[in-house]
């Protein structure tokens, strides 16, 4: 592959992204809490292993909620009414990404709970 056509498929992701940011509400709260970690992560000076768990959990729910809305755009372009199975395909794929948040909503506890406590006493 040649270099236009590298910069062209990086244009291609980029616009993706953008797109998801566009449509999506949810990515919005995403990108709140990728905001948050990362100025509470530099302000409580946590570990570079901590960071990279922080990264991976950023990483994973960000990636999860990608793949929910890019199912749901071919859901929706495949069965425009409603389908039962569609829907439980959508509900499933939003599962998906609230156990990421989930899991690294804990991850992110077991990281700042220790600090944040440390400020308080």
């Amino acid at each position: 592959m040649q270099l236009p056509q590298r910069i062209r498929v990086f244009a291609y992701a980029l616009n993706g992204i953008l797109v998801m940011l566009r449509s999506q509400r949810n990515a919005w709260i995403h990108a709140l809490a990728t905001l948050i970690v990362c100025s509470a992560g530099w302000a409580l000076d946590v570990t570079r292993p901590e960071w990279c768990l922080l990264i991976l959990c950023i990483m994973s729910v960000w990636t999860a909620e990608a793949l929910n809305t890019a199912l749901e755009f071919l859901a929706d372009a495949t069965s425009p009414e409603y389908h039962p199975l569609v829907g439980r395909a959508k509900d499933v794929a939003a599962g998906a990404v609230l156990i990421t948040a989930i899991g690294s909503a804990v991850i992110g506890a077991l990281v700042f709970a220790p600090r944040l406590a440390a400020l308080l006493r």
